[in-house]
């Protein structure tokens, strides 16, 4: 079922033709800018995992992974959702010393994901991943990973526009933190989307704090999977978007979970049967590195700096014929 939304009198400011130029642009600029915020190096990343081996990335957990049967060997593996735990695995497989980390192009399909807007059923973002200190395991290491994040998000749109001066987006450097305890305090009766949605009209930058684990109103947030962020250590960079008049989460990130807090974090979502995998039995017997990490839509971000009313438009995917419909009246045009 579609569930388009057209802004008002929508057309956008680049042709198709600069629109596909823009996007190498923002790619290439944002990936040296995010390297040297965080001191990070290029690997290559699998597109599919073992589906036995505890790494591929339940999300939420209700969300189905395409899966096949390897002939040769039988083996069931699984496309990817996301590499939040492959990578911890490779820093330490790779021998990262503290401080330094990876980034990768992370390719995947959700065939469960809602066609909207701002959702697809291919995925592409930045994955990167750092080896910390336990001492660094703090809200102010995870702070100043995102404002260093908004940092290199906002000189990409600096170069972007003036390459494209006709370019209507602004951006706000200034970055306003915020737990889900608090926003669930400040508007009780909303949903979480709607929270985000309120709070980023007044504020335009906010890193989002602590999520996934239950409220005082004993609902979470939002979901997120037990085993790899902290849940008291996480969060998501959020921008408030002109075009589409709504929050725009731009970036999910967080401290990566210790074996205490793993431990916990199963516990209480039932999930106690994941210890038993192999990348879960490493990291509760202290085998892997303290990191943190987070992923930096691709997609997203080049709809976000090319103020694009759907993701479509930066990225070619597969929609629905009442999707094409509406966007073919609406001057949308799909890739």
């Amino acid at each position: 079922m579609s569930r388009v939304f057209v802004p008002e009198n929508y057309s956008s400011a680049l042709s198709l033709y600069d629109t596909q130029e823009a996007i190498s642009l923002i790619k290439k600029t944002f990936e040296k800018l995010l390297c040297n915020a965080l001191n990070l190096k290029r690997v290559s990343a699998p597109l599919f995992v073992e589906g036995a081996s505890g790494l591929n990335d339940d999300l939420s957990g209700v969300e189905r992974p395409v899966d096949f049967t390897v002939r040769e060997t039988g083996t069931k593996a699984q496309v990817v959702h996301s590499l939040a735990k492959w990578k911890r695995q490779a820093l330490h497989q790779y021998g990262f010393p503290v401080g330094e980390g990876l980034y990768t192009d992370m390719n995947a399909i959700r065939r469960d994901e809602d066609l909207d807007n701002l959702h697809s059923i291919y995925v592409d973002q930045w994955d990167w991943e750092k080896v910390i200190t336990e001492e660094e395991r703090t809200l102010d290491t995870l702070k100043d990973a995102m404002q260093r994040i908004v940092t290199a998000v906002c000189g990409t749109l600096d170069f972007i526009k003036w390459r494209y001066p006709n370019l209507p987006v602004t951006l706000s450097r200034d970055i306003v933190f915020v737990t889900t305890q608090e926003l669930e305090d400040m508007y009780p009766d909303k949903t979480g989307k709607e929270r985000e949605n309120l709070f980023l009209k007044e504020h335009k930058t906010v890193g989002i704090l602590q999520i996934g684990g239950k409220l005082r109103s004993g609902k979470p947030h939002d979901g997120r999977a037990p085993d790899y962020d902290d849940w008291q250590l996480n969060g998501d960079i959020m921008f408030y978007n002109e075009v589409l008049d709504c929050a725009f989460e731009l970036s999910s990130m967080g401290i990566r979970v210790s074996p205490e807090s793993l431990r916990c974090q199963l516990e209480e979502s039932g999930k106690q049967e994941r210890a038993a995998l192999p990348f879960h039995k490493k990291l509760l017997n202290g085998e892997l590195p303290y990191t943190m990490g987070g992923g930096v839509g691709q997609s997203r971000m080049c709809m976000l700096l090319l103020g694009k009313a759907h993701i479509g438009e930066v990225q070619s995917s597969f929609w629905d014929q009442e999707t094409h419909r509406i966007c073919e009246e609406n001057n949308i045009v799909l890739l």
